[in-house]
């Protein structure tokens, strides 16, 4: 049986700042990833303000790691388009850049790392990690950062939802059109059921990112491309972005995503991150920054007061998260109901400072 004083599950921007923060700190933790190599994920390409500012804090400089820069807003619904100023500056950052930054920045500072490791499954009572060898793991903390996914022994208990959203991903290789239209800007198309997210990142790439709900991926046959095709009448704008790609990648997929999720109640010794913690709709682009957060809150919490503070942190973190969460919640039902998305679309093209607004309440970090 092995032991260690802090154990991370995960290795992406939660995981790897926590990482960061309690080897600076002295107590150098060990960061278990079921991956060999870092990758893109799903979810993130998008760094808000709050996001940057906080990746400055550990060592990282988006700009320095090529990441293209982001002004602006666009809004896509229909015939519909509305563009305004952010109020802050973002950058587009693919997910294996992020995480592979950051997790060299970890090791640096003396935590250990151990890639392509399976667990099994997990016992929340003993702080007890079961591995795909037969090997077991114990550790006085246990931090939970493996996002969206679950892990046996430590799912989190959402209520079941009739038709759930899906999130899909995809890497465009841009043309020159493409590329130009997207410049500088985060576009999000709304349609039934969905949204869509296009930005360009470090790779000269195009992170397509869709929440969906999974009845309309089913009337596709399952295939995202598909999909896309079957939305043109609903979103012809993106239909268009996706058809003036030289070529796509490889889809990506995560079922059942528990949009508006937060646990509220901690447990001793278990400190749970990111997505783990709280799941924002991708809508607002502020996933980045809630992993971080909740970074430095559970390392702050655990330097201070032990395993004990992992219920003073989860209690307080999803109290944190409360705002923006149940914000970018309605948000997300606004821009799923076409009814509703055509008259705001309206209203924000009229008073383009609501469009800020919108974007500025979202972040976990306003108050």
């Amino acid at each position: 049986m092995r032991r260690t004083p802090a154990l991370i599950v995960g290795a992406g921007p939660a995981g790897a700042a926590t990482a960061i923060l309690l080897a600076r700190a002295g107590t150098p933790p060990l960061v278990i990833e079921r991956n060999r190599e870092p990758h893109d994920t799903v979810c993130g390409g998008f760094l808000g303000g709050d996001a940057i500012a906080l990746l400055k804090r550990f060592g990282l400089e988006p700009a320095i790691l090529g990441a293209p820069a982001i002004s602006r807003a666009r809004l896509v619904a229909g015939g519909r388009i509305v563009e305004a100023d952010l109020p802050f500056a973002a950058a587009g950052l693919s997910r294996q850049a992020l995480d592979a930054a950051l997790l060299a920045r970890a090791a640096k500072e003396g935590a250990m790392v151990e890639r392509g490791i399976a667990v099994r499954r997990v016992d929340l009572d003993r702080r007890r990690l079961h591995l795909g060898d037969e090997t077991a793991i114990e550790t006085e903390a246990l931090f939970l950062a493996n996002g969206k996914y679950e892990v046996r022994g430590a799912t989190r208990t959402v209520l079941a939802k009739k038709d759930p959203a899906l999130g899909l991903r995809v890497r465009l290789e841009p043309s020159a059109y493409l590329a130009h239209a997207l410049r500088g800007v985060i576009e999000l198309h709304l349609f039934r059921q969905g949204y869509a997210g296009l930005l360009l990142q470090e790779d000269s790439g195009v992170n397509l990112c869709l929440s969906v709900a999974q009845s309309r991926l089913r009337e596709a046959g399952g295939q995202p491309a598909q999909l896309i095709a079957a939305l043109a009448r609903e979103a012809p704008v993106l239909a268009d972005r996706f058809s003036a790609a030289r070529s796509a990648g490889e889809w990506s997929t995560v079922a059942r995503v528990p949009y508006g999720w937060r646990l509220r109640n901690g447990q001793y010794g278990l400190f749970r991150l990111g997505d783990q913690a709280a799941v924002i709709a991708s809508l607002a682009g502020d996933g980045i920054a809630i992993a971080l957060h909740s970074a430095i809150r559970a390392s702050h919490c655990f330097l201070r007061g032990g395993a004990e503070a992992a219920l003073a942190y989860q209690s307080g973190f999803a109290s944190r998260a409360r705002r923006p969460i149940a914000v970018a919640g309605m948000l997300r039902h606004c821009g799923e109901t076409p009814w509703i998305a055509g008259p705001i679309l309206s209203l924000f093209r009229h008073t383009p400072g609501l469009l800020r607004k919108a974007a500025a309440v979202t972040r976990i970090g306003a108050d």
